[in-house]
């Protein structure tokens, strides 16, 4: 009877154990959109900006903090093995008493102060800059997920005409095999098949391995679980309808993602600047205290009797002299000012060299799909008649594997220039900054 237990004990927790994900966890319509809006919502990357998002607004906070007024209790207690003595008019006398305590209440409030000041001006920069920093992830995830998505479409596809090829291909086997029995032709035909079919087996096979790779870096892109599967789904006639771009628009810096930062990075620049000349100015704060002080020389009377003590004041402070550091200091600022002007104007220069670039890969990739699309019809055509053709005994085999091959050939670069243009279609639409996630 404890054996049954044991047995089926292990048996269900194999079960649990190999349960596949549910729930929110799996797509079960992974479209393309969908396949992004997963990623986006899911992908560590991206939760990293949103998690550095909030720390820098957290940081902004803690900064301005400094604004309010700051309040401090002390509480002291010293005792004095020997009181002070000193001479006063010729005798001896003691200064202070064996015990000592105070409670001390103070506060400050800054009045100027360039670190506060800088980030109360910076702020919304600076959250502004996380905001884009997450932005600019966002794409890159969606960008790569996109590509990766039609790369498992293409793969797929090349598995669908493998299939097809692998059917026909013994459909022609039985006819050669059928033909050489009825001693119509020789033996070479047969083989011939056989060996075609063999290598469409093996084509068909090494696609397969292929497949789960590409399969398994979307799924990591998209931090999709691994044990759980992901059902692409799409419409060859809606990817067709997506493949125009307009060539004709120009380049607009300011709908790069990576212009703006830079931008928002040259005003907290120049903040930095201002920051530094502020350098030159004292900072001026307000100072109280509210103290209350207890002396007796026997502790069980310490806190008998208080002797308050309070005062209020203006701090302000003027650093002098300084070895030349504010001067220093401004002058990096200035020059690290330069450089942001210098990587805007090298990234303009990149992104038209960017947009030149994807460009002439999306219109090269058109032109290719264009040529290849026609193809298709064209060689399925060619291999009905020849096919039938050597039915009749008009043919040989061997054109019937050109045939086939070229029919192939053709659908395999149908599928492959389809995926190549909508994948350089992508890098058109990022290098003029039209990705928006």
């Amino acid at each position: 009877m404890n054996r049954l237990v044991l047995l089926f004990l292990l048996l269900a927790g194999g079960a649990a154990y190999g349960q596949q994900p549910t729930g929110d966890s799996l797509l079960q319509d992974a479209s393309l959109p969908n396949v992004i809006r997963y990623a986006i919502k899911n992908q560590p990357r991206v939760q990293q900006a949103l998690v550095d998002e909030k720390i820098t607004d957290l940081q902004i906070k803690s900064r301005l903090a400094d604004w309010y007024p700051q309040v401090n209790f002390n509480y002291i207690y010293q005792h004095n093995f020997q009181v002070q003595t000193n001479i006063i008019g010729g005798n001896p006398v003691r200064l202070g008493v064996a015990n000592t305590s105070a409670f001390q209440f103070g506060a400050t409030q800054t009045i100027f102060n360039r670190d506060v000041l800088l980030a109360n001006r910076t702020r919304n920069e600076v959250r502004l800059q996380a905001r884009q920093q997450s932005e600019n992830t966002r794409i890159d995830i969606a960008s790569d997920v996109s590509k990766a998505f039609y790369d498992v479409l293409a793969t797929q596809q090349q598995i669908r005409v493998s299939d097809e090829n692998i059917v026909r291909l013994e459909r022609s086997l039985r006819d050669a095999r059928a033909q050489y029995d009825a001693g119509v032709v020789d033996k070479t035909d047969y083989k011939r098949a056989t060996i075609a079919l063999n290598n469409a087996r093996a084509l068909r096979k090494s696609n397969e391995e292929a497949l789960k790779a590409k399969t398994e870096y979307l799924k990591a892109l998209m931090n999709y679980p691994e044990t759980g599967e992901l059902k692409i789904v799409y419409d060859s006639a809606t990817l067709e309808h997506e493949i125009p771009v307009d060539t004709m628009q120009g380049v607009d810096y300011s709908r790069r993602i990576e212009y703006q930062l830079l931008e928002t990075q040259r005003r907290l620049q120049e903040a930095n600047v201002q920051y530094n000349r502020w350098s030159y100015l004292p900072s001026l704060s307000a100072n109280g205290a509210y103290n209350l002080n207890y002396l007796n020389d026997q502790f069980s009377k310490l806190y008998n009797n208080s002797f308050p003590a309070s005062y209020a004041g203006l701090t302000l402070a003027f650093p002098i002299f300084q070895g030349g550091k504010r001067k220093y200091n401004l002058e990096q600022s200035k020059w690290q000012l330069k450089r942001t002007d210098l990587e805007i104007t090298n990234l303009k220069n990149s992104v038209n060299a960017e947009y030149a670039s994807a460009l002439a890969a999306y219109k090269s990739a058109l032109v290719n799909y264009l040529a290849v699309r026609d193809n298709v019809e064209l060689a399925q055509e060619v291999y009905d008649v020849i096919n039938l053709q050597y039915r009749s005994g008009i043919k040989t085999y061997l054109e019937v594997i050109t045939s086939e091959t070229d029919l192939r050939t053709a659908q395999i670069n149908y599928f492959n220039a389809l995926y190549q243009v909508l994948s350089s279609k992508i890098d058109v639409q990022r290098t003029k900054g039209d990705l928006k996630y």
